[in-house]
C-alpha cells in the first residue's frame, strides 16, 4: 500500500510541480528583460525550490560528449557492451586510436542511479577506458525476468568483466565492495583469464563490526523478517515492473536526507538567497546536484534484504562464511592483484576500518601489493566525488593501476 499511496502522490504532485517550474523560469527570463524588479527575484526562487524539490525515477543523462586525451579534444558516446535483465556493462568509449588500460566502475545499488558517479567518471575518462555498472531500475524490471538477489550482483560483475575480457581494473564504490570482492576471489580461485588485475574498493562495508555506524546499528537492531515487513513494497500495475517486490528508493534516499537534514535543509535556505542575489551560477549548480540526487531507483526485494542479513547482521564475509552459489567465497586465495582501500575520515556511513578489513582477508598478498588510504577532511561522497577525490585519491587510485600493469607485464615477460 506505501507504494500506491507514494505514487499518487507523486501524480497529484506533478502539475503542479511543473507549474512552479516553469513559473520560476519566466520570472527569471522577466527579471533578465527587465533588471530591477526585485521582489521577482524572490518570487522565482520560491517557485524554484517549490518546483524542483521532487523526486523523480528516470535515471539522469552522464551528459560526457568531449574529453581531452594528450591535449586533444575527442568524442566521447555511450555503448552497451553487455546487456543483462538489471543492468548493462555501458562503455564512454572514445574516438581516439590510442589503447587504454579498461577499468570496470562498479556503481552502488543503493536507491540512486549509476550518473551519481559522473564526476568519479569525469575525472578517469581522459586516462581510462571506463566502464560502469547501469544498473536498471527495478520497478521497470518484468516479473518475467526473475529475481536478483545477492548472488545475481556477483554474477553480473563476473560476467562483465569477462565480457571486457583480460587485463581489466576494478573500482567499487560503497556497497559494492563486498560482492565485488567475492567476484574476484571466485575469479582467482578459477584462475579466470578475465580476473581484474586491480581492486580498488571505497568506502565499503566489508566488516561492519568495525567502528559500527548508526546504519550499521540499525541494521542489526531488528530481524530481516522486520525489513521485509515494514520495508518492502510492490510496484504499482501501470510500470513494467508491475507485481515485483522492490525495496523503493525513496526509502532509502529518505534515510540518507534524515541523516544530514540540517545541511539540506541549508542547501534549499541558500539556494532562495543565490536567486534573489542573482548568482545564477551557484543556482545551477545546487539544481545539477538535487536534480541527481533526487533521481531514485528501486531495488529488487531479495537483494535488498539478502545485502542486509549477509552483509550487516551476518557478517559472512569478514567470517569466512560466505558463499555465492554454493562455493565458499575465499579471498586469501587472491594471489597476483593489487588492492587498495580508501575511507574517509568523516564518513557517518561507512566508518574508518570497515572497508581496510579487505586488506587483511587478502592474506597471499604480500604487502607492497596491498594499501588503505584514510581521507582527512571528507565524508562518505567525498571519496569518489568532488576535489579531494580527485586531486588527492585518484593519484592513488591511478598509481595501483599502473603498478598493477607493470606487475602483470613482469610476469608474463
Amino acid at each position: 500500500m506505501f507504494y500506491d499511496a507514494y505514487q499518487a502522490q507523486q501524480d497529484i504532485l506533478a502539475p503542479f510541480q511543473g507549474f512552479a517550474r516553469g513559473s520560476s523560469r519566466l520570472l527569471r527570463q522577466f527579471d533578465e528583460a527587465v533588471p530591477g524588479v526585485f521582489p521577482l527575484r524572490h518570487w522565482a526562487a520560491m517557485f524554484d525550490i517549490l518546483g524542483g524539490a521532487r523526486t523523480t525515477h528516470e535515471r539522469p543523462p552522464f551528459g560526457f560528449t568531449s574529453v581531452q586525451v594528450d591535449g586533444e579534444s575527442v568524442a566521447v558516446t555511450e555503448e552497451a557492451v553487455h546487456a543483462m535483465p538489471f543492468g548493462t556493462l555501458l562503455r564512454f568509449r572514445k574516438d581516439t586510436k590510442r589503447k587504454q588500460t579498461p577499468v570496470l566502475l562498479v556503481a552502488p545499488m543503493s536507491g540512486h542511479f549509476a550518473t551519481l558517479l559522473r564526476g568519479t567518471v569525469a575525472t578517469m575518462l581522459p586516462d581510462y577506458d571506463v566502464h560502469i555498472t547501469d544498473w536498471h531500475n527495478a520497478r521497470e524490471v518484468p516479473v518475467s525476468a526473475g529475481s536478483f538477489g545477492f548472488d545475481g550482483f556477483v554474477a553480473h560483475i563476473s560476467a562483465f568483466l569477462r565480457a571486457m575480457g583480460p587485463g581489466a581494473h576494478v573500482v567499487a564504490v560503497c556497497q559494492p565492495a563486498v560482492p565485488v570482492l567475492a567476484a574476484a576471489a571466485l575469479m582467482a580461485e578459477e584462475r579466470d583469464p578475465a580476473r581484474p588485475r586491480s581492486l580498488t574498493l571505497m568506502a565499503g562495508p566489508i566488516d561492519t563490526r568495525v567502528n559500527p555506524t548508526s546504519v550499521n546499528e540499525l541494521a542489526t537492531s531488528r530481524p530481516i523478517s522486520w525489513f521485509e515487513q515494514h520495508l518492502i513494497s510492490t510496484v504499482p500495475w501501470r510500470f513494467a515492473g508491475a507485481g515485483r517486490h522492490v525495496y523503493p528508493g525513496v526509502l532509502q534516499l529518505t534515510a540518507f536526507l534524515n541523516m544530514n537534514m540540517d545541511r539540506h535543509v541549508k542547501a534549499y535556505a541558500d539556494q532562495f538567497r543565490h536567486i534573489v542575489s542573482g548568482e545564477e551560477e551557484a543556482a545551477t549548480a545546487h539544481r545539477r546536484f538535487y536534480d541527481e540526487y533526487l533521481a531514485v531507483m528501486d531495488l529488487p526485494a531479495e537483494f535488498y534484504l539478502e545485502t542486509v542479513k549477509i552483509v550487516f547482521q551476518d557478517h559472512s564475509l569478514p567470517l569466512g562464511k560466505l558463499t555465492v552459489g554454493g562455493r565458499l567465497v575465499r579471498p586469501e586465495l587472491i594471489q597476483d592483484m593489487s588492492i587498495l582501500t580508501v575511507e574517509a575520515e568523516r564518513d557517518d556511513i561507512c566508518s574508518v576500518g570497515q572497508t581496510a578489513a579487505a586488506l587483511d582477508l587478502c592474506s597471499s598478498l604480500p604487502a607492497e601489493r596491498k594499501r588503505n588510504h584514510v581521507q582527512k577532511g571528507v565524508g562518505h561522497y567525498g571519496v569518489f566525488n568532488g576535489r579531494r577525490w580527485s586531486t588527492e585519491i585518484y593519484p592513488m587510485v591511478r598509481e595501483t593501476i599502473e603498478s598493477a600493469n607493470r606487475a602483470a607485464e613482469a610476469a608474463a615477460a
